[in-house]
């Protein structure tokens, strides 16, 4: 019995390394490979903001400090108790490229940011359009024309990197460290002409995607997912570009405690089982191929022979660390690699609460 056991070990420590080595070989393409030409037409950015006025105070300045030839900012106000709309205004006086867009509470829409981000995007005179949240700041000057390359020709997609600051806890490393594992999916996944998500702090795409496709209207009565499910339902093998570039990152304030984190993540997670069912299984099997090993680690290497047992581990770190010490040179978190097995047992113990946290309760609106 405990033979079949350890043969399930080894064949779910396989299905996982196998995913391991999918990433890995993304991480060795160049993120601007497939760039023809710079693309220097018009862009609206676009914030939707709600109780956001400090953030706004501070990142503002760095988004309109942006080295690009024409730009506009389109600021949403979905309906703050706060100062986030006096913030706006204030800007947009001293400003003429901005654009202020108040959206009041709707009772049918409340506590849906899609509701707020479409008002936005009709505002937009612009037809490419680039997203960033309230609380992100670009990594450099050229954050903008960076992202603003990915729209290449049959391109209308471009995914881009959300980072977290690092601040000195294991609460941060690990929210960095989940940041990277996304980065790593939903890029290699793109690379290989399957695109199901990007991330709401740095993504873009044109009007035109967003109006052939009518929007947010399949999945409005969502809470999240005006990122990742836009994305999950209008991706192809031909439409979506990746950028990469350090130059191109956005940076955030990552949640300070415990139940902050675990709250956003709750929501984070309610989206998946929206996505295609190709996507589900994919994403799904990497998960459980993820608990699996390390359940049958400790169940194993004190029943069964150790030395076996030990050697399976071992093979996994390896090609663990063979990984992410390519990513984290990628997008510049070498740190993230002293924790990592202990990142990654804590992570995956943490998705499985999400999940059983999930199938009881719903998670709450976006703020």
């Amino acid at each position: 019995m405990l033979l079949i056991v350890f043969y399930c070990f080894v064949a779910v420590t396989a299905i996982n390394v196998c995913y391991y080595f999918s990433f890995y070989s993304f991480l060795f393409a160049k993120p601007n490979s497939h760039l023809q030409a710079k693309v220097t037409t018009p862009i609206s950015v676009i914030i939707c903001a709600k109780n956001e006025a400090e953030n706004l105070r501070e990142n503002l300045p760095k988004i309109l400090a942006q080295k690009y030839s024409e730009f506009e900012l389109i600021l949403i106000n979905d309906a703050s108790y706060d100062d986030t709309l006096e913030v706006m205004e204030d800007f947009q006086l001293r400003d003429s490229r901005i654009v202020v867009v108040n959206v009041q509470s709707n009772e049918r829409f409340w506590g849906n940011k899609k509701y707020a981000l479409t008002l936005g995007i009709k505002k937009a005179k612009y037809e490419k359009l680039v997203f960033t949240d309230a609380d992100c700041y670009p990594a450099s000057e050229n954050w903008l024309a960076e992202m603003a390359n990915g729209f290449q020709p049959e391109k209308s997609i471009v995914l881009g990197y959300g980072a977290y600051q690092t601040e000195k806890s294991f609460l941060n490393k690990l929210i960095r460290f989940e940041t990277l594992l996304t980065a790593l999916q939903y890029f290699s996944s793109a690379k290989r002409g399957r695109a199901y998500m990007g991330v709401g702090r740095n993504l873009a795409y044109t009007a035109e995607e967003f109006y052939e496709n009518k929007g947010f209207v399949s999945h409005m009565h969502i809470l999240s997912g005006d990122d990742d499910l836009f994305i999950n339902q209008i991706a192809s093998k031909k439409n979506t570009s990746i950028i990469y570039t350090p130059d191109s990152f956005t940076f955030s304030k990552a949640k300070s405690t415990w139940k902050q984190w675990f709250a956003q993540k709750r929501r984070h997670v309610s989206t998946a089982k929206y996505y295609k069912k190709t996507q589900q299984l994919k994403l799904g099997l990497f998960y459980l191929s993820q608990f699996w090993f390390w359940f049958l680690s400790f169940v194993l290497v004190g029943l069964f022979n150790w030395q076996w047992v030990l050697g399976v581990v071992l093979l996994r770190t390896f090609v663990l660390y063979l990984t992410y010490a390519k990513a984290t040179k990628v997008f510049q978190e070498k740190a993230l690699l002293w924790w990592l097995p202990f990142q990654d047992l804590t992570l995956v113990s943490l998705q499985m609460l999400i999940f059983i946290r999930n199938s009881i309760a719903k998670p709450i609106h976006w703020k």
